[in-house]
């Protein structure tokens, strides 16, 4: 097993009726509260808020989109310089989450804000950055509970990330009746983004941590038993709470603690989404098995894992490793994915390959994944794969 630190100093408060608790969460009288489209009104979390800050000035901010805008974003640290904020709540999903994560780092920095995201400026310092805490009404992405973040630039068409952990949620209140309301749509693409944010943590190499393999396997699992079926009982209060905790638990940290970790198929999927606004789960699910298959001399051995653990298969270790991807594949369709970029927009997409490798290597970006060899020829392999 690697070296490893594990810090998560997130206060995690989960169930029914606990958005109340936010009157003793929250202690400063001035805030900034950030959200998104205006689901908030319509499913009564906004209600529920704002009886529990009857104490407190609140300034909304509204508007964040699903693939939170650098642009956007500096309107609500200009909001926060002017008004001297000194705490943000998020409510929303992880886009709202990741949005605040960006304010919170951006209100003090000293140069162009763009930096931090083209540059990775990793935030470490608390009195650096504006304290914020979080109402979870979305689960997938993890950003509940964890310091990461992806933000796009509009002008540039890129879609990039930041973290530290001073960007870690002072508290987070995850009450799973939220998704009684959600689209299922987005539901299938919070499972979706779960399942994946595993698989680029698990679905590695062999190695000695076992217990962080079958905790890894225990979420996967738990994800193929209840997605399905939660996409269409949202309002089962078993299947909600397990949906819910198997997102945070994603991509906490936990499982990815002294292990080796690929994330390639996040950061080819995130070219998806800045180019054609194609879902960020759907992106995963149309580049992942290809990645798989390119990879697979490489990956292989932990694909034999994953089919044997999680799917059930018999056979060969090969023919497993094979299998495992197309049952991969299959529960993607399951949950609504559809497979390829062609499927999901309808722009001229020939040239997607040539421009995310360019990208990439403009960026410097030679080689990806756990064992850095998804180079920019495998990419391109990886895109064309998914045409």
């Amino acid at each position: 097993m690697n070296n490893f630190e594990l810090y998560n100093p997130v206060n995690y408060v989960f169930g029914k009726g606990q958005i109340a608790k936010l009157s003793d969460l929250v202690t400063s009288k001035k805030i900034l509260l950030t959200y998104g489209g205006g689901s908030i009104f319509r499913n009564g979390v906004y209600d529920q808020v704002k009886e529990a800050l009857q104490n407190v000035e609140v300034i909304e901010f509204g508007g964040i989109e699903p693939n939170p805008r650098f642009e956007t974003l500096m309107k609500a640290v200009e909001i926060i310089r002017k008004e001297k904020i000194d705490f943000i709540l998020a409510v929303g999903g992880g886009s709202v989450i990741d949005g605040t994560k960006f304010i919170s780092a951006a209100v003090q920095f000293e140069g162009d804000e763009a930096d931090i995201l083209r540059k990775r400026i990793l935030f470490k310092d608390l009195d650096k950055v504006v304290p914020f805490g979080t109402v979870l009404t979305l689960p997938a992405t993890g950003s509940e509970m964890n310091s990461g973040a992806v933000v796009t630039i509009e002008a540039t068409h890129e879609k990039l990330t930041l973290g530290g952990s001073a960007l870690f949620p002072k508290f987070s209140i995850c009450d799973p009746t939220v998704i009684e309301s959600l689209p299922k749509r987005q539901l299938q693409n919070g499972v979706v983004d779960a399942f994946t944010h595993v698989m680029e943590q698990y679905l590695t190499y062999s190695h000695d941590a076992i217990l962080q393999d079958r905790i890894a396997e225990g979420i996967l699992q738990t994800l193929i038993e209840i997605g399905p079926r939660v996409v269409e009982n949202p309002t089962d209060y078993t299947l909600a709470s397990n949906y819910m905790w198997s997102c945070t638990m994603a991509l906490n940290g936990l499982i990815s603690k002294g292990v080796p970790a690929d994330w390639a198929t996040h950061m080819i999927g995130h070219e998806l989404t800045a180019l054609y606004e194609i879902d960020h789960a759907r992106t995963l699910a149309i580049i992942g098995p290809n990645l798989y298959k390119v990879m697979f001399e490489s990956k292989k051995e932990k694909l034999a894992q994953y089919g044997k653990r999680v799917w059930n298969l018999t056979g060969s270790n090969d023919a497993i490793a094979h299998q495992a991807i197309e049952k991969t594949v299959d529960f993607f369709h399951t949950m609504g994915m559809k497979t390829k970029i062609s499927e999901n927009t309808e722009d001229n997409y020939e040239e997607t390959a040539n421009i995310i490798v360019k990208r990439f290597e403009e960026r410097g970006w030679k080689g990806l994944g756990e064992k850095q060899e998804v180079t920019p020829e495998k990419v391109r392999e990886i895109v064309e794969m998914s045409y």
